[in-house]
């Protein structure tokens, strides 16, 4: 699963695997704000209906980019509910998150040029939405994931890597 655009490198980069890569732009269609503070039935099926994902699959690798920065509290808990039934035990997962809640919005596209080789460049226009979740936040709102590592990037980002609690 790769949430965001679909970048030329991420494509080349993945057309030298035998994998089927699922791109949801969810981005597109922000802000995705929840209007009370209850988790929201409707909200996840709002996700499940956007992220149009066939019964059945499952899978290995999600690449959350930053988008979690874009969804309040009540978005993230009805996006994980909505991901949940695709996860397996083996799922991975990686995102970025901010280290300080008064970082500045970074409007940022990612794509994978190789291995161990992200490419970052700067959105046309910003985002709506920003919302940003400390970490120990997103421990609790993604309860279907163990945080594994987490990295400090320089520009105060932090990088992280889940793992499938299913």
């Amino acid at each position: 699963l790769h949430v965001g655009p679909a970048l030329q490198e991420t494509i080349e980069f993945f057309s030298s695997f035998r994998c089927r890569v699922h791109f949801v732009d969810l981005f597109s269609e922000l802000p995705i704000a929840s209007a009370d503070k209850q988790e929201n039935p409707c909200m996840t099926e709002r996700f499940s209906d956007m992220m149009a994902i066939r019964q059945g699959t499952l899978f290995d690798i999600c690449l959350f980019w930053d988008l979690f920065n874009f969804l309040d509290s009540q978005a993230v808990v009805a996006f994980v509910s909505a991901l949940r039934p695709h996860l397996h035990s083996a799922s991975l997962a990686h995102g970025f998150s901010v280290h300080n809640l008064r970082s500045p919005q970074g409007d940022q596209l990612y794509g994978i040029n190789e291995l161990g080789s992200l490419n970052v460049r700067h959105r046309k226009t910003a985002l709506p939405g920003y919302a940003p979740h400390g970490q120990g936040q997103l421990q609790t709102m993604l309860n279907c994931f163990n945080f594994d590592r987490s990295v400090l990037l320089p520009d105060s980002r932090l990088e992280l890597l889940f793992s499938s609690k299913t």
